[in-house]
């Protein structure tokens, strides 16, 4: 098979996994919140959110998971060697690392809410969300840049969209309040 058509279907499910973590992450937010409420309220939409959660969990985000790995793993394979040899592409792979023990601390979340385990509050949950964006933005720039290089810059960029996504989740908390 032609290496684009690999590449192609690697950052389909790529995409397709990012969706699923960011809207998983939303789903725990409102049932947590939902646990809060009254009955019949409470049960209404505890149920309901755990139904869709199932679907995107196990329908979605874990068989994209699993495919950008394979079409991940396949396109190095295929070029092993110039690979290895870039430093960006470790860096990438550190992160991606780091993207899946964050998909596994979702999996634990998604586990103990179908106990009615709340140990995280909305707002910790809202926090929690941005790491994949920022995964998400420390990957792609890698890849496309192709520069471990600048990584000073890199870290100094990931640490101030770190910041002003606090101070918007801190401003939207504020507003909500009010």
């Amino acid at each position: 098979m032609d290496v684009n058509y690999i590449k192609a279907l690697h950052i389909v499910f790529v995409v397709t996994w990012f969706a699923g973590l960011f809207y998983i992450v939303r789903l725990f937010i409102y049932q947590a919140e939902a646990s809060l409420k009254n009955e019949p309220e409470k049960s209404i939409l505890v149920n309901q959110f755990r139904i869709m959660q199932r679907r995107l969990w196990y329908g979605i985000t874990w068989p994209s998971a699993i495919l950008t790995a394979i079409f991940g793993t396949w396109m190095f394979c295929l070029n092993f060697d110039f690979y290895l040899s870039q430093p960006w592409m470790l860096l990438k792979l550190m992160f991606v690392g780091a993207l899946f023990i964050y998909q596994v601390q979702c999996q634990i979340i998604f586990q103990q809410q179908k106990k009615d385990i709340y140990k995280f509050t909305s707002m910790k949950l809202r926090i929690w969300n941005e790491i994949a964006t920022v995964l998400l933005v420390a990957i792609v720039f890698l890849v496309v840049v192709k520069s471990s290089g600048s990584l000073v810059w890199g870290t100094l960029g990931l640490i101030t969209l770190t910041g002003v996504l606090m101070l918007a989740i801190y401003i939207y908390k504020k507003q909500r309040k009010d």
